[in-house]
This record gives structure tokens, sequence and C-alpha cells, in this order.
């Protein structure tokens, strides 16, 4: 049975087109040193950057590293408090461009605070041009090219890996957050980015976005593999959970144990292990 359950996935941005990062206010005069960062993956290039000591705050998605998760929270980014961050008496925010509501972003911006706007990656490009943004930011750009340049042996790996074992297995993403709220990843979707990038296919191709999981929409992806994130499989009870869902028990992926969970920001996040995530993805996928 296959179930790896990881319990821990600007000039240039403009250039490239995938990152933005133009301050909403004037930068601090001297380097930052206590900071808030709002978003998982940015949380993570922040402390890959060695400038965890400098965080004073994150949000509720920052789920790695470990340091990163005991800092203290200022809620959750997309229904954000603007008390909650400014308590923290940051002299730099960064922060996802999905960070909201928009009435909580104006008032942080409107405190004179410096604040920092950063799309989230959604393809290895977009992840290495975000590392570098946030590294100019910070005065970390050395650092941020030999996290590049790790990604960037990482996806070498990969890529020697998928040439290697050219079949391109179906996969369905399944997106869970409990029993009431199942969805397949279909077109368009980080999942399948990801699970393209591991040399995989996406074996749901008939619709864009998600849409709610379906006896009639498993029969027609007919996937070798499920992926599932850990927490996901865990909100609906686990494997006998899955098999519970509409579908899934006479699916030959479930009965086989063709059935993939790893950790939602390693997997979904696009952060610096990326070509990790996908490099396992790939190997989950294409036993020997």
């Amino acid at each position: 049975m296959v179930l790896p359950v990881r319990l821990s996935c600007c000039a240039l941005a403009l250039a490239l087109g995938l990152a933005a990062c133009a301050p909403k206010s004037a930068p601090p005069a001297q380097a930052p040193t206590r900071i808030v960062v709002l978003g998982g993956t940015l949380t993570e290039v922040v402390f890959a950057l060695g400038m965890g000591d400098a965080v004073v705050g994150v949000d509720e998605s920052a789920r790695y590293p470990e340091a990163a998760v005991a800092k203290p929270k200022a809620g959750f980014y997309r229904q954000l408090s603007a008390e909650g961050v400014l308590g923290l008496s940051p002299d730099l925010i960064l922060a996802s461009e999905e960070t909201g509501p928009a009435d909580a972003v104006a008032q942080l911006t409107a405190a004179g605070i410096a604040y920092r706007s950063f799309a989230n990656p959604r393809s290895a490009d977009s992840t290495r041009a975000l590392i570098k943004a946030v590294g100019a930011a910070l005065g970390r750009s050395a650092q941020a090219d030999s996290l590049v340049a790790q990604l960037n042996q990482d996806l070498d790996s990969l890529r020697g890996f998928t040439a290697a074992h050219p079949a391109q297995p179906r996969v369905l993403f399944i997106y869970a957050r409990g029993a009431g709220t199942v969805q397949v990843g279909g077109r368009g979707t980080s999942a399948e980015a990801v699970v393209t990038l591991a040399g995989c296919t996406n074996a749901a191709t008939g619709f864009e976005n998600y849409k709610p999981l379906t006896p009639e929409a498993v029969v027609e992806a007919n996937p070798d593999y499920i992926l599932l994130t850990d927490s996901g499989l865990a909100s609906i009870g686990g494997l006998k959970g899955l098999q519970a869902l509409p579908g899934l028990a006479q699916s030959p992926a479930v009965r086989a144990g063709r059935v993939v969970a790893l950790n939602d920001l390693y997997l979904l996040g696009f952060g610096p292990r990326l070509g990790q995530a996908a490099l396992e993805l790939a190997q989950l996928t294409h036993p020997e």
C-alpha cells in the first residue's frame, strides 16, 4: 500500500512578470528587526533565507519549519484582523497578495509600516522569482541565489527521474476538509501543476478549478492513483473514510491501496521544497 503521510508543502520580479513585490508603503530605513509574515509559503521562504529570528509573528497557514509554527499568530491571512498584526509591533509586513479583507490591509498600510505584497507561486519559475524578490526585500540576495540553486538542483534530480520513468500515471487529486467538503481538482489548479511536474497526468480534465466529488467523476477520471493532503485525509477519517466517499470504494486505485497523502504546504505551497515534493510524488507514483 502506498500511503506516505508526512506530518510535519522589484525589478527582477516585474521583469519576470511572476511575483509582485512593490511596497505599498516606504521600506524601513534600516534592516527590519520585527517582521510579520502572512502566508505559509512566504513564511517558509523567509525562514529558508535565514531571517527567522527577526520574525515576530506569522499567520495560521505557517506550517513549516517548526520554528515558524512556534511564532505568535496573527490570525489567518485571508481573514485578517489589522489589530492582531499591529499588536505585534512590526517594522515590516510581508504578505501574500491574497491577504485580506481589503479594509484590514488598508488599515495596515495606513499605519505607516512597510508593507510588501507577493504573488503566490504556481510554477517553478514563479517560485524562483518569489525567492529572489523576498531576498531582495530583506537584503538577502546572496542567500536567495543559494536557495534558488538548491531548488534548481532538486528539479534537475526530478527531471532525471522522470526521464528514466516516462510513464504518466493518471492522478486524481481530492481536496477534503471534512466529509461535507470533498472536491476534485481539475484544470488550472495548483494540484494539477505539481502532478504534471511530477511526470503524471491529471485524471480530471473535463472542468476547471474544483468541483464536488461524485461517483460519476471518479468513474470518468479512472485514476491510477488518488492524491490528497495529509490533513485532508485525516479530516475524512483516514483510509476508511476515503473508502466511504462516493464512488471510491469501487475505484481500482483505492482497492489496490494506491493512495498518496503528503503535507499540505509541502505538496501545494510551491515553496523552496517544490523540487523535493514533486520528486517524492514522482517516486511514489512510478514504482520500480
